[in-house]
């Protein structure tokens, strides 16, 4: 039985709550991390961000359709992309194939949601889902990027031999693709282990304080949790094999892209 929905912090409180990011900022300081600065940045940005978020997101909820909702979730999938793409700077076309990635995995996870009848099809309901989703879409396609490029750049003459020997580029980089989904999936994985014992997960967190039932909250959890996870298989997979695609020419040569020391 839903209860009382508890007070909101007002905005004296969100200030009293600066005081934590102030603990946080003379950690770095103190220990000389380099990182005061940055520190302070990302909680500017963090606040600046939410609030026109929320802005948005009211004027989206309240005068658009779920075309808007559409316009907001592909803005989502291509910022995520461009974000994502950056961890594989020695991947030909990094972005481009995170944010495929992304996209890919956003659709099916979220078209299976509304296919079996999981969400309803309101903008108020599409659009926070499709930030959980984009979101695991993105770090896998940033760490399966990451993971890759590095595999490459240490594993080339391994490869190359493989090429030499008459192996396609696909068959050459099999293991170093491998490697690079277990780095994606194995959090996620770790996560969904333990949740509900280490932790209460944000949106069943969100749904108790909002005055929900506990077991209620608890199925709204669950779908997250499986939706996560199948976000965040299939992103990696996606983009490990668009990426595995842009490594090799039509001479099934690694692309230069990938020589040690080169970034570009």
């Amino acid at each position: 039985m839903a209860t009382a929905a508890p007070a909101v912090p007002s905005w004296g409180g969100v200030g009293v709550s600066l005081l934590l990011v102030t603990a946080a900022g003379a950690v770095t300081y103190r220990q000389r991390l380099g990182l005061t600065k940055e520190l302070v940045v990302a909680a500017a940005r963090a606040a600046v961000q939410l609030v026109t978020a929320g802005a948005l997101l009211r004027v989206l909820f309240q005068w658009t359709s779920l075309l808007g909702a559409a316009g907001w979730v592909s803005m989502m999938t291509i910022v995520a992309g461009q974000v994502a793409g950056r961890r594989g700077a020695g991947i030909p076309q990094a972005r481009l194939i995170a944010t495929g990635g992304v996209a890919a995995s956003t659709g099916v996870t979220l078209g299976a949601l509304l296919a079996g009848r999981v969400i309803a099809a309101e903008t108020r309901v599409l659009v926070p889902v499709s930030g959980m989703i984009v979101s695991s879409a993105m770090l896998a396609a940033g760490s399966t990027l990451r993971r890759l490029d590095y595999e490459v750049r240490q594993s080339r003459p391994a490869i190359e031999a493989r090429l030499s020997l008459g192996q396609s580029g696909r068959q050459a980089i099999l293991p170093h693709r491998r490697s690079a989904l277990r780095t994606a999936l194995i959090p996620t994985i770790d996560s969904t282990k333990v949740v509900g014992l280490i932790s209460l997960p944000g949106a069943m967190t969100g749904l108790i304080l909002a005055g929900t039932s506990p077991l209620t909250a608890i199925r709204y959890q669950i779908v997250v949790m499986y939706m996560q996870l199948a976000a965040t298989a299939l992103s990696a997979l996606v983009t490990v094999r668009l990426a595995e695609k842009s490594l090799f020419d039509d001479a099934q040569r690694l692309n230069q892209a990938n020589l040690p020391g080169n970034t570009s």
